[in-house]
């Protein structure tokens, strides 16, 4: 969808801003440029819609130079959004994300009915906050506006330069949870810009890692973190990279482990039997529907088993609160083993178990995960080396 050939930006004065630039995003991908300030991020951005004249090379645009279009025409088909977003103060929050279909020639109604659909898939009420200006919201809020400003006349291209840069951070969290949203949903083509490594990670499908002008390294979240392709990149991501990390690998299911598994209407005996065959001093509790109930201690059945206690598991079973679905990050995995004081979380597939997974196998996970991008293969080829007390 954009694609960047031998692109250089120099200025009179001999400062050059990009430097042969070359790399190409695909449709329907996210891709973070991160680097420092004045490394030629947003001078990256600026050209792709001509707020900047590249001095040499080409840019595509499905296929198209952009050299050969219509600045204005051009920059009507790409969404735009700022960190200072760039609201007009005295139009309402309607009239402001209306503004591009207007432009555009819409009738009045069909450009206000969309931009009151794009507010409601932000999460604004139309009803509630199309009639505000931008001074009568939040800086969240104006945020969220700018992007359905963006987006409102449905641009295949979206730019966005550090967009949640100027809120607090629990509020940029929520709105980088709720772009990702979006972007599930929409599958826009995008070049976000932040000098936030962290925001880099979680929102971007790719990401290129800027030096002086020249991109460092252009890969994935987790081949960047794993695998830094120069020591300036290992420097860049920082030494805490492998905990970075936990938030781009997911669970699978050769992370997992297989304790025993009762039912809530089992015998305590029955159960007791079977934790015992295992050697396990507790076992997950599944409901009629295999579904996921809690778990129960051995030590607890055996005890009762003994004393000839009759009865069910049903009557001595705990919750199980600390659980995940199959591919959640393994930051979210260890986030809940802390968050419950858990030694294992269970994982499901839809509601069915799966098994269970634990520090080790998170800790093997991670190890897989990072040599796997390292060599190039699956994480069920790696084999890891384990060092054992003798």
């Amino acid at each position: 969808m954009i694609r960047f050939e031998h692109v250089t930006k120099s200025y009179a004065d001999g400062t050059v801003a990009v430097d042969d630039l070359s790399f190409e995003v695909a449709a329907g991908e996210l891709v973070t440029l991160v680097g420092p300030s004045g490394c030629g991020k947003t001078t990256t951005m600026k050209m792709v819609n001509r707020l900047i004249e590249p001095t040499s090379g080409h840019i595509y645009l499905d296929g198209t130079d952009i050299s050969t279009i219509d600045p204005v025409e051009l920059r009507r088909r790409i969404g735009y959004v700022i960190q200072q977003v760039g609201l007009f103060p005295h139009k309402t929050v309607l009239d402001n994300t209306a503004t591009v279909p207007h432009l555009l020639g819409w009738p009045r109604k069909k450009a206000r009915d969309r931009a009151a659909e794009l507010l409601e898939l932000v999460g604004l009420d139309p009803s509630q906050y199309g009639d505000r200006y931008p001074d009568q919201l939040s800086g969240g809020q104006r945020q969220r506006v700018g992007v359905a400003r963006a987006l409102a006349a449905d641009p295949p291209v979206l730019l966005m330069d550090e967009p949640f840069g100027a809120v607090d951070p629990v509020v940029r969290e929520h709105l980088q949870t709720e772009f990702l949203r979006l972007q599930s949903a929409l599958h826009k083509t995008v070049l976000f810009v932040t000098h936030d490594i962290e925001e880099a990670v979680r929102l971007g499908d790719r990401i290129a890692v800027y030096g002086e002008g020249r991109v460092e390294q252009f890969d994935t979240p987790a081949t960047v973190l794993g695998a830094p392709a120069t020591p300036y990149v290992a420097e860049f991501v920082g030494t805490d990279r492998g905990l970075k990390r936990l938030s781009v690998t997911p669970i699978e299911r050769g992370d997992l482990e297989l304790p025993p598994v009762v039912h809530l209407d089992d015998t305590v005996g029955r159960a007791t039997a079977r934790m015992a065959a295992d050697d396990s001093p507790w076992a997950v509790v599944l409901d009629a529907e295999d579904q996921l109930h809690g778990w129960v201690s051995a030590a607890t059945l055996s005890g009762l088993d003994r004393t000839g206690t009759q009865g069910t598991v049903r009557e001595h079973a705990r919750r199980m609160d600390a659980w995940l679905p199959l591919g959640a990050p393994l930051k979210q995995a260890f986030s809940t083993m802390l968050q419950y004081d858990a030694g294992w979380i269970a994982v499901l597939d839809g509601d069915r178990f799966l098994g269970v997974l634990t520090p080790t196998r998170l800790h093997e996970a991670l190890r897989r995960s990072t040599a796997a991008d390292a060599g190039r293969i699956t994480r069920a080829e790696v084999e890891l080396e384990t060092i054992r007390n003798a």
